[in-house]
């Protein structure tokens, strides 16, 4: 029997707010109209938890074309009408609930999507959904949860557990694995034994997942204050095996190094994708990390969970430069001056941060590092003396030598050994002819 007795936290009505309200109105017009209607899913979930949900859905027995009629064609959308989805549009940009028909799932062939789907009651419907957690319903005209797989209590122990036999969870949708993972980091939850052992025995299967999604699982992953535990998580679960082998081999050949990249990545504070990416392949600060192992690496990272050219490139420029941060009161101050006008320099010092914080650097290199930034930037990034039609006035013909020799003024700017823009003219004159 399904539990409809409202005792958990926070089960008392939501603060006033738009999309809320229009998941409740929506429920209420399809109960009107004589209905069935719950909302379901992670909005359930959250509620259960006091936390805000990000959106809301909504399940019913009316099949789609009975959902359009209740609110109007112009105010729906069939965004997958062969599996009973209908998009329900509110009377603001940009509000919007997407309304289910209680289905069951008809085959999984290609370990991804339904092959057909068959329009059923609420209790099927939840048999059919990936975690109990998440196969909850409930109720806002009646203020009455409604749960045919324990998700209640699930939620009390602070479990995350497919529904029903995991393997057949799993081989319906291979991607459920990694969801599996990131609620079970993010919510600070445990892994049911039987859930994660069927995540080990079928890891490798992952590879049927596109990298588009696999990407977006990691990136909500890496991006979450729990992003240590979930790459634990990850390896525990064989898939870490299967979507960065090398890390996996890291674990498994060099515990310290191992713990070094787990303490990184706890010590990001709100980091980017890039950054923590970055935090995750640097295996060992002491290393040469420009290598090409890193750069193939990052490489692969980017095929597999196709990532885009910004956020592999940034993580690979991240991986090269964070140890000249550690440097900075030893390099010459043209080499640092220039990390420090760069896009992704805050970037590079909270990836440095991490480390002192995690204490794989001491905290001189990047104090300096602040104390430069912190000043006025025409102190320490005053404007280029010369340019490239200077050096054509000078009839110096265009090519690469336009690049060095604008670099070797601009380093003898930054060194105070050149102050005006004549001493500039002068210097490149003799340099150019010199040669």
């Amino acid at each position: 029997m399904p539990s409809s007795h409202p005792d958990l936290p926070g089960q008392s009505a939501w603060p006033a707010g738009a999309p809320e309200q229009f998941a409740t109105d929506v429920v209420w017009r399809l109960q009107a109209a004589g209905f069935v209607a719950y909302w379901a899913g992670g909005c359930v979930r959250d509620r259960l938890m006091q936390r805000p949900p990000k959106d809301f859905d909504v399940a019913t027995n009316a099949t789609p074309e009975q959902v359009r009629s209740v609110f109007g064609r112009r105010n729906t959308q069939a965004v997958g009408a062969a599996f009973g989805v209908i998009l329900v549009y509110g009377p603001v940009r940009g509000l919007q609930v997407e309304v289910a028909t209680f289905r069951q799932d008809l085959g999984y062939s290609d370990g991804r999507h339904p092959d057909a789907v068959q329009f059923t009651s609420p209790a099927l419907d939840a048999q059919r959904r990936d975690f109990t957690i998440n196969g909850i319903f409930y109720d806002p005209s009646r203020d009455a949860v409604i749960d045919y797989v324990g998700g209640e209590q699930d939620i009390r122990n602070k479990v995350v557990r497919a529904i029903g036999e995991p393997q057949r969870r799993f081989a319906e949708d291979k991607l459920r694995m990694l969801r599996a993972v990131r609620f079970a980091a993010v919510l600070k939850f445990e892994l049911d034994a039987a859930t994660s052992a069927a995540i080990a025995d079928d890891a490798e299967s992952i590879n049927v997942v596109s990298g588009e999604r696999i990407g977006d699982e990691m990136r909500k992953m890496l991006c979450d204050s729990q992003r240590a535990r979930a790459v634990e998580l990850l390896y525990e679960t064989r898939l870490l095996h299967v979507l960065l082998p090398t890390v996996a081999t890291l674990a498994n050949s060099s515990p310290p190094a191992w713990q070094r990249t787990l303490a990184r990545l706890e010590s990001l504070v709100e980091p980017s994708f890039a950054q923590a990416l970055a935090a995750l392949l640097l295996d060992d600060p002491r290393a040469i990390v420009a290598s090409e192992h890193v750069r193939s690496t990052i490489e692969w990272v980017r095929y597999h969970w196709k990532l885009a050219n910004d956020e592999s490139d940034g993580a690979t420029w991240l991986i090269r430069h964070v140890n000249v941060i550690q440097r900075a009161k030893e390099v010459k101050w043209p080499e640092l001056q220039r990390l420090m006008i760069q896009p992704g320099r805050d970037e590079l010092l909270g990836l440095a941060d991490a480390m002192v914080r995690a204490n794989q650097f001491d905290a001189i290199g990047l104090e300096f590092c602040r104390q430069v930034v912190g000043q006025d930037e025409s102190v320490w990034n005053p404007p280029p003396l010369i340019n490239g039609n200077d050096l054509q006035e000078l009839n110096i013909p265009r090519g690469p030598i336009y690049r060095s020799l604008l670099e070797q003024v601009r380093d003898r700017q930054l060194l105070g050994q050149i102050a005006t823009r004549d001493d500039a003219l002068q210097w490149v004159a003799r340099s150019y002819h010199d040669s």
